[in-house]
């Protein structure tokens, strides 16, 4: 998997995260959802990876992601900032997976 990143959504993280907001998780998140196959896709800020992660290809920030959420996305991805609609989009050739594509501050240290 790669994940590449538009210079647009990379100073708007910096904006809204800080200098230091370089380790991301991609997911398709199912919490609230009622169903494993119903997630939506999630980009989770991270202190550090958790064991067992894998790697992305990135061209700017650092991306993880599990293995078996590995299925439910394309091989290249694209995620850009719509700053009109303040939204980030996560796309590949294929499909757009969202127009509004939430972003999660989960470091221990934004919780405490």
């Amino acid at each position: 998997m790669f994940i590449q990143w538009s210079d647009e959504a990379v100073a708007e993280i910096a904006a809204r995260f800080g200098p230091g907001a370089s380790t991301w998780k991609l997911v398709s998140d199912s919490e609230g959802c009622g169903c494993a196959m119903n997630g939506v896709a999630a980009l989770w800020m991270l202190d550090e990876p958790e064991s067992g992660d894998l790697r992305a290809g990135s061209n700017r920030l650092e991306v993880w992601y599990e293995k078996r959420h590995e299925v439910f996305f394309d091989e290249l991805l694209r995620v850009s900032y719509d700053a009109g609609r303040r939204a980030f989009k996560l796309a590949s050739d294929g499909q757009i997976y969202s127009n509004q594509l939430r972003l999660e501050d989960r470091r221990t240290a934004a919780t405490s």
